[in-house]
């Protein structure tokens, strides 16, 4: 069930850029004063007729006051104070939806705070293992520190760019029209807007060449024997950067990264979803995805696309006014790492350290192509339909080893009568995996899969009593 919409600062700072006090506001939205002020104050939640008011006075889109970044910041806030750090200080859930509600900014600057303090501990570490080691040199510490601030910044974007998707679909119809994205297509226009061809160069079987552009010979090299749509993806991508530039840098400009990897990061990962938009022009997705019912498989021979991109491309359905189901997307790697992850859902994602071992993405890779479908319970009671399955990218030689990944998106279960992988479950009596965001954030009690207790909580080991998981916590 969604939870009530509180939106004061939100509706303060809309009257405030209006100039116009309390009372005019008001009557333009047909409520009293007093009504208002309770609103602005977050005492009263925002109710349809209110929300019917604000679009037709303001021409503001109704979404733009759905609580899913609140909801997001309140769970980065609370696994952030699970730190050691924070030992004996239990936040109070209240407390913090009032921070995400009304002091976003200030949630946002303690995430960023917490991030800096965590790397700094590491590099400290890092610096001691040198030290004792008698080593020489300088190691490169917090490498993973510019993933970590691309990764936020896509959170609450909730992976969704309009000028790049509007530019894309007016792209993909000026170069395909009505039909699958094709090779050629792209080629050709690579040639007579920028002069650039493409050649295809022959590597060792571990080489892990993909694309190279020649500015000055003019040449897009892309690797030999590439699959199909990974090519067509390639072309696309380069496209969005070369003529996309300007608005990327518009969008990194809005970022404000503390570093230059980080918006060197935001660039490709922008180009990718230029890239993705152009396969998948957004209005013919959506259709399909609604005639479909959101089947991954057939959309992949519709738009001649992988799973993996169809499933990326769902997790961006969210243009103002037309959007579809809110889908997560994530890829694995087999050591259960999370190489890549897109959300314009509720779901947790772990920052810190590995997820919960009950997810079914980590039973997809031994499933054999199968698809795997689970529904899920959240800490926080919130249900999602959970789709996984197996991915196997081959090297292109036998001598170069394959490339394993497991591949997961979801929906809330609200929407499963949306979504065509509902159709094998009895949403009444199918079971419900209890899964967590990770171990030490976990506040479940009986999972026998546990790794390690939550760190916010005390443990209590009974030298007399043996369980599966070898200790309790209060």
């Amino acid at each position: 069930m969604r939870q009530k919409i509180f939106a004061g600062t939100k509706i303060r700072h809309m009257r405030e850029a209006n100039a116009l006090n309390q009372s005019a506001f008001a009557e333009r939205l047909g409520i009293s004063p007093s009504y208002l002020n309770q609103i602005e104050n977050n005492q009263r939640p925002l109710t349809a007729p209110v929300l019917l008011a604000l679009a037709q006075a303001y021409s503001v889109d109704i979404g733009a006051f759905v609580q899913e970044d609140s909801e997001r910041l309140v769970s980065d806030l609370r696994e952030a104070l699970a730190d050691p750090v924070f030992a004996g200080l239990v936040p109070n859930g209240q407390d913090l939806k009032t921070i995400a509600a009304n002091v976003p900014w200030f949630a946002h600057a303690f995430l960023s705070m917490h991030v800096a303090f965590r790397r700094t501990g590491e590099r400290l570490h890092m610096l001691d293992e040198v030290y004792a080691s008698g080593q020489e040199g300088e190691r490169q510490p917090g490498v993973l520190m510019p993933y970590e601030e691309v990764r936020d910044f896509l959170h609450y974007r909730s992976n969704y760019f309009d000028g790049l998707d509007q530019a894309a679909e007016e792209l993909a119809e000026q170069i395909f029209g009505s039909v699958a994205a094709r090779a050629d297509n792209l080629a050709d226009h690579l040639f007579r807007r920028h002069q650039i061809r493409i050649e295809t160069e022959r590597v060792e079987p571990n080489s892990r060449f993909m694309r190279r552009l020649d500015r000055k010979a003019k040449v897009l090299w892309l690797r030999e024997g590439i699959d199909p749509s990974s090519a067509i993806f390639l072309m696309a991508q380069q496209i969005g950067l070369l003529e996309q530039a300007s608005e990327i840098e518009a969008i990194v400009a809005t970022a404000g990264f503390k570093s230059d990897d980080a918006a060197a990061i935001t660039r490709l990962a922008l180009g990718n979803y230029f890239a993705g938009a152009v396969l998948m022009p957004y209005e013919r997705f959506l259709a399909a995805a609604r005639a479909t019912r959101y089947d991954a498989e057939r959309i992949c021979a519709m738009f001649g696309a992988s799973f993996e991109q169809v499933g990326h491309r769902f997790s961006t359905l969210q243009r103002p006014g037309a959007k579809g189901v809110p889908f997560y997307f994530v890829r694995f790697d087999r050591a259960g790492n999370i190489i890549k992850r897109h959300s314009s859902t509720r779901f947790q994602f772990a920052r810190f350290g590995g997820t919960c071992p009950l997810w079914n993405v980590h039973e997809a890779l031994e499933a054999g192509g199968r698809t795997l479908v689970q529904i899920a319970e959240m800490p926080d009671r919130v249900r999602y339909l959970c789709i996984a399955r197996g991915v196997t990218k081959s090297g292109g030689s036998h001598l170069a080893p394959p490339r394993h990944y497991a591949l997961g998106i979801g929906c809330e279960l609200t929407y499963a009568h949306e979504v065509v992988y509902a159709d094998t479950l009895d949403l009444k009596t199918a079971p419900v995996t209890l899964i967590g965001v990770s171990c030490r954030m976990c506040e479940r009690t009986d999972c026998p899969q546990r790794a390690a207790p939550p760190i916010d909580r005390a443990l209590t080991v009974d030298p007399d009593r043996r369980e599966f998981v070898p200790f309790r916590f209060s």
